[in-house]
């Protein structure tokens, strides 16, 4: 009895040893580190942004979504709210690589990149957005530098935003209004 008990020891430190030897890597440079995937996140494209940046095409179904929401305050500033799913903000410091559902976001004023964002809030200064509408979007990078894709398309989102004069506006009279006269009015007393 004590010989099996002996065998059934032996063989479970050779699986362990095994174990442990199939998952170290052997120290080459070349090979990947066990905490690094071995096959590349998603499929780069030769379409790029307005910046150069290449697009990572990524499976529809495993795609990181953003959405924004934008709230006016009263110090006419806007509080934009970022709402992500399968999509996670790397801290500044974070290694240049892509890594699946992981990386920053890029605020755009009509187009135009206004900051690089590493958490789902910011304000945006009233001095920033001129009087009129105008399309705030927000999309997903990865650390990398290269825009999450699905379809060919960026991974982003837009809203419409509506900015108006802060100082008052000369008084109109009722008859000035759509340039028609209106009847005067007598008040009571």
């Amino acid at each position: 009895m004590s010989w099996r008990r002996g065998v059934r020891a032996v063989l479970a430190v050779c699986a362990l040893l095994l174990a442990g030897s199939a998952g170290c890597g052997s120290g080459d440079p070349g090979e990947p580190e066990a905490r690094d995937s071995a096959t590349p996140v998603g499929r780069l494209l030769d379409t790029t942004d307005e910046e150069g940046r290449r697009y990572r095409e990524v499976d529809g179904e495993r795609a990181p979504e953003v959405g924004i929401e934008v709230e006016p305050e009263n110090d006419d500033s806007w509080d934009v709210r970022l709402t992500v799913r399968r999509f996670r903000f790397s801290p500044a410091g974070t290694e240049a690589k892509a890594v699946a559902g992981r990386g920053v976001a890029h605020l755009f004023l009509d187009g135009d990149l206004l900051t690089r964002l590493r958490g789902p809030e910011y304000r945006l200064a009233a001095g920033l957005v001129p009087r009129g509408t105008h399309q705030l979007t927000v999309r997903l990078y990865a650390d990398d530098g290269t825009v999450w894709a699905v379809d060919g398309e960026p991974v982003e989102s837009t809203a419409d935003i509506t900015a108006s004069d802060t100082e008052p506006t000369e008084a109109t009279g009722p008859e000035e209004i759509e340039g028609q006269a209106l009847p005067a009015r007598t008040a009571a007393r």
